[in-house]
């Protein structure tokens, strides 16, 4: 088999060696609970400090607004039944998208079954969510609106800054999922003018089973486990000081390169883009007209099999995916793809390929080379 090409950046990155040293020390010598007060503890609690005030740095908060949790999922869990708990007094309505990350539409669905009332706004053909079909869905009684910034699937790019403005004029509070932003846009808080933001260190060369919610000052945030009082009595249980200790560095680095990244995948992606589209009869990237991050291009295949398209694609060295990880091994069609119009047998020929630090140009050319050649074989 020749060398193997990885273009599932969006589902997981590697381990930056950077951040893997970052976390060293904290897998060994220095093992304290940040809640002992002796030596050891202290040192893990200055490692844990020094990692919330690193992100809050990044988001433009103060770090007493940072709570670290096990990843983007139960940071938007938190997020969503928090402030619904911690709210329920002021109304029962939360607003999401039709086609955010299911962390999002799970807890939603929870929601309803403890008797919230739940809108879900359509998205337009290009995978954006209109600000005037937000305006539309808001209610007197809406104490929540929840939307991504960069959708999983198809890499598309959302106004959140208009939209936390049409929610926060009718009194709700507005979070979004960043997981898949982080080093693809900036994440100034203040400038996006969310309450809420979720991330996830492994989307971002960090280690998996870390995320955190950055949540305003004055946000009213109930805590959905039950334990001790770490993390502003709002995710109890010990910290994990080494993937705490990644995450920081790992967003860092993150921030540090991401306008050379963008400038250095722009083209690769433009030409991965173009190419298939020229090269392959029958074919389309679905967002194609929409704001995008410079890593994501998800395609759809008239007459193919995406499950076979996928396994081929391996059997040749190139991992792909035809959507959300989360979504792998479901026979239904992406929830995302189908939000956006595609008919279920398009929506399930779907191919996303996501590009990262390891992308070269010799590998989008042997991506090239390859593809149509596949999905010429597959049709037959």
């Amino acid at each position: 088999m020749p060398d193997r090409i990885y273009l599932d950046y969006a589902a997981t990155t590697p381990l930056d060696p950077r951040v893997e040293e970052a976390m060293r020390p904290y897998l060994g010598e220095q093992f304290g609970n940040p809640s002992s007060i002796h030596s050891y503890g202290r040192e893990a609690k200055a490692a844990l400090d020094s990692a919330r005030d690193r992100t809050a740095a990044i988001l433009g908060c103060s770090s007493s607004e940072i709570v670290f949790t096990s990843g983007g999922t139960e940071a938007d869990n938190l997020a969503l039944l928090g402030v619904a708990r911690a709210n329920r007094d002021r109304g029962r309505h939360i607003v999401i998208s039709a086609f955010e990350h299911h962390a999002i539409m799970e807890a939603a669905l929870l929601l309803e079954e403890w008797g919230f009332e739940l809108s879900r706004i359509p998205v337009t053909a290009e995978g954006m969510v209109e600000p005037a079909a937000l305006a539309a869905a808001m209610r007197d009684d809406t104490i929540l609106v929840s939307i991504m910034l960069v959708n999983n699937e198809v890499g598309t790019i959302q106004p959140v800054a208009e939209l936390a403005r049409i929610a926060h004029e009718r009194g709700a509070h507005f979070h979004t999922d960043a997981v898949q932003a982080a080093g693809a846009v900036p994440l100034n808080v203040q400038d996006l003018g969310v309450d809420l933001l979720s991330l996830s260190a492994h989307k971002f060369y960090g280690p998996k089973g870390v995320g955190a919610l950055y949540a305003r000052q004055g946000v009213r945030l109930a805590p959905i486990m039950r334990g001790g009082e770490q993390e502003r009595e709002l995710r109890p249980g010990t910290e994990n000081v080494p993937g705490i200790a990644g995450f920081a560095a790992a967003l860092e680095l993150a921030t540090e390169v991401m306008e050379a990244e963008t400038a250095r995948l722009t083209p690769l992606q433009d030409r991965l883009m173009s190419r298939v589209l020229d090269s392959i009869p029958r074919s389309r990237l679905n967002g194609a007209r929409a704001p995008r991050i410079a890593s994501n291009a998800n395609f759809a295949f008239e007459d193919v099999s995406g499950e076979t398209l996928l396994a081929k694609l391996d059997l040749l060295g190139i991992a792909a995916s035809s959507g959300s990880a989360c979504a792998a091994g479901s026979l239904e069609p992406s929830h995302v793809l189908r939000a956006m119009g595609l008919s279920k047998p398009l929506a399930q020929s779907a191919l996303r390929l996501t590009l990262g630090r390891s992308t070269t140009e010799a590998q989008i050319e042997r991506v090239l080379e390859i593809l149509p050649r596949v999905i010429a074989r597959v049709r037959g």
